[in-house]
């Protein structure tokens, strides 16, 4: 096992490397005793008051004040539960009778399956995070490294990329030792002047060969810094990036990457149109938050391709950033590991980045990341080759395994549906062995996450965001299972905007689909209930799968309303922050106030009495890090009680000093990152009935009104002809 030297450094004795022989008879204890659980023959009533008593159990046990423990007695609890059903499941449930019931059930039995493998591997990626501290580096400035900063582009704006630039710049790191790159695979004089402009190294190539990997190893073969430090171009460092993150070099000699959170400042496209933004944890959230600090416990946290310090001598024994797959940065973290390379997580936001904007350009990256990891796992599996310890195959197997949920989420979706339009029997099983088996199993893995996930994700919306791709990544991962080299590489673009609230009708049919068809399950079987000849074991088969329908309707509805793109009109996210800021006017007097908010152009300030002052005049916006102050010419947009005004042209050390003092801020993002957002099953589950079917009236008026639309230019453009 290459097992992390830095968890016992941290966490003392968590390895249990030094008694290994008590782990060791408790480890096959456990096993024993699982065994005996899962397989014990009970009859209905004995399973019944077994499966209350582990649901009361649970329940009890997530009332106490245990610490950790708690949640490592639960996630026992549930493995067993679990495991008791699917052992039931697959040895009672599955002597079907006809063809259509064994193409159902077994579907169906299959996608359990997968389901369970997912839900064991998350527990162990999650039973105990790192939570890894920063290290800080040595006194003397001479014993430093070199950096290379690099900063890959293709098609991104200038305005996108600058901030970018001048905040890497304002790195705190020795001038001599920082080394700023930009990586331009659109070879656009525009950049190259700004460069120039700025001091920054101008880098390109005359091919586009790998895409992104491809242009970060041509950038390797031209530059020669102890570390590469690589964002993506619209990810914004702080000034303490390399302060807090380079330290652990230091300490570890084995160390070949220390990955940090990427922290989007501007909110996703479920964000957006759903309005839940800062009122439900984003989808990144729980792997930033939670997956990847677990993973650094099995020395198993990956490249993530953005905001992440990579050793330049191990970098290049792999052969540089992978280029055989489209996630180049996971294929690269898994070639490092199987060279024996540490890895490491640190969990403190040190840049912050652009969500994709619409519902389409997440479907493209996400469908780009699912693709990835499926050639990786086709290619290069970890659970196979050399140099691997078991848990990181484990770990990494999982987040490739991860992706392969689109058609398993399909299944579930469509399951009840079997029965209430087609009457296949997917249980052979009578409705009271399937509550009794299921249902404990089902609220008590339920209960077990909310209590390890409910900061970084809130119960029910891993469903919505799984609903809402599902049919996008299932053949991508499929082809790439056939044929690796299937496909081709898409970049997301960012910094656009939309007049009008719109709905995307093409990439939302997918989901629409399962939504009617969800409805026609249920009217369905409504109509059945109804029948005079209907006995009471087919009322109760009927009413549980009705219940199954409406569940999912109720999850669909919410994955649909994410393809409905509400209005942006601004290129400009806005942040909510509280500067110190004064307004000096023209005529010498200086007003104190502060920001309520900024963006990369322009600032909303608070002051204390309302001001009237003509839009567009002119005035002095001075700005404050420590005891510097930055003096920005500013026009007014609005005034009052608030005064809303837009960034001049600025010099370039006016930009440098407008980055510094807003976007590269050290603690910028800290103070948002992680807030407790603790959750709730029934709450969390309002919030998905609120945010999808109680919410669907405004995609009923668009359909209406694009419909009208359709029928009018149709009309527009019939042809004339005289009767």
């Amino acid at each position: 096992m290459n097992s992390n030297p830095n968890v016992n450094k941290l966490g003392g004795n968590i390895s249990g490397r030094n008694n290994w022989p008590l782990n060791l008879l408790l480890g096959i204890t456990a096993i024993l005793a699982t065994y005996l659980v899962v397989t014990a023959s009970l009859t209905q009533t004995e399973q019944m008051i077994f499966g209350l008593f582990a649901f009361v159990s649970i329940l009890v046990i997530n009332k106490q004040s245990w610490g950790h423990t708690r949640i490592v007695v639960m996630i026992v609890i549930s493995i067993m539960i679990t495991s008791r059903y699917m052992y039931w499941r697959i040895t009672s449930t599955t002597d079907f009778d006809t063809p259509l019931d064994v193409f159902f059930g077994w579907g169906l039995v299959l996608a359990e399956i997968y389901t369970y493998f997912a839900l064991l591997l998350g527990y162990l990626q999650t039973i105990m995070p790192l939570k890894r501290p920063s290290v800080a580096m040595s006194l003397d400035q001479k014993d430093w490294p070199i950096i290379d900063v690099m900063i890959p582009t293709y098609n991104e704006s200038l305005s996108v990329v600058r901030t970018t630039i001048l905040a890497a710049k304002s790195m705190d790191w020795p001038a001599d030792k920082l080394r700023v790159h930009l990586l331009d695979d659109g070879r656009r004089e525009e950049f190259r002047d700004y460069c120039n402009k700025v001091d920054v190294n101008y880098l390109t190539r005359d091919n586009n060969r790998h895409n992104k990997a491809g242009n970060l190893n041509a950038a390797l073969q031209v530059t020669n810094g102890d570390y590469v430090l690589i964002f993506d171009c619209d990810h914004i460092p702080t000034r303490s990036f390399l302060q807090i993150s380079m330290g652990w070099f230091s300490k570890d000699p084995k160390l070949a990457l220390v990955q940090t959170p990427h922290y989007l400042y501007s909110p996703d496209p479920f964000e957006k149109n759903l309005k839940i933004h800062n009122k439900v944890p984003n989808e990144g959230m729980l792997f930033y938050g939670l997956v990847q600090d677990g993973n650094d416990l099995w020395n198993a946290s990956f490249f993530c391709g953005s905001c992440a310090i990579l050793e330049r001598k191990a970098l290049m024994e792999v052969g540089g950033i992978a280029i055989e797959t489209v996630t180049e940065d996971a294929h690269t973290a898994l070639k490092l590991s199987r060279k024996g390379y540490n890895l490491a997580y640190l969990a403190i936001p040190q840049a912050a980045g652009l969500a994709t904007e619409s519902f389409s350009g997440h479907i493209i990256q996400r469908r780009r990341w699912a693709r990835g990891m499926a050639q990786i796992f086709r290619i290069d599996n970890p659970l196979l080759g050399r140099g691997l310890g078991i848990f990181q195959r484990l770990c990494y197997t999982n987040a490739m395994l991860h992706f392969f949920y689109g058609l398993p989420r399909l299944v579930f979706l469509t399951a009840p549906l079997a029965y209430l339009i087609f009457g296949a029997e997917i249980f052979s099983a009578s409705v009271f062995e399937v509550i009794i088996y299921a249902i404990p199993s089902i609220f008590i893995a339920n209960i077990t996450n909310s209590l390890i996930q409910g900061r970084f994700r809130h119960s029910f919306w891993n469903e919505v965001y799984e609903t809402a791709l599902s049919w996008y990544i299932l053949f991508p991962v499929l082809l790439a299972m056939i044929n690796p080299k299937f496909g081709a590489f898409n970049s997301t673009a960012k910094g656009g905007t939309n007049k009008e609230d719109y709905v995307d009708w093409k990439s939302s049919t997918p989901i629409i689909i399962l939504l009617l068809l969800n409805c026609t399950g249920i009217v369905a079987g409504v109509i059945r209930l109804t029948a005079d000849d209907v006995s009471d074991q087919i009322v109760a088969t009927i009413a549980i799968n009705l219940v199954w329908a409406v569940f999912n309707l109720i999850i669909i509805s919410a994955a649909v309303n994410t393809a409905l793109e509400a209005r942006q009109i601004r290129k400009d996210t806005r942040l909510s922050r509280k500067l110190p800021a004064t307004i000096n006017l023209p005529d010498g007097k200086t007003i104190v106030c502060e920001t309520v908010e900024f963006s990369q152009n322009g600032f909303e300030l608070k002051i204390s009495q309302p001001l009237d002052l003509p839009r567009d005049s002119k005035i002095m916006v001075s700005l404050f890090r420590g005891d510097k102050e930055v003096v920005l010419p500013c026009a007014v947009k609005r005034s009052g009680k608030t005064i809303g005004v837009l960034v001049d042209e600025l010099t370039t050390e006016q930009q440098n000093g407008f980055v510094q003092t807003t976007f590269s801020r050290a603690d910028n993002w800290i103070n948002v990152w992680n807030v407790d957002s603790k959750d709730s099953l029934l709450r969390s589950f309002g919030e998905v009935m609120k945010y999808g079917i109680l919410n669907l009236a405004p995609l009923f008026i668009h359909a209406f009104h694009d419909s009208l639309l359709s029928m009018r230019k149709k009309n527009q453009h019939k042809p004339f002809t005289k009767s």
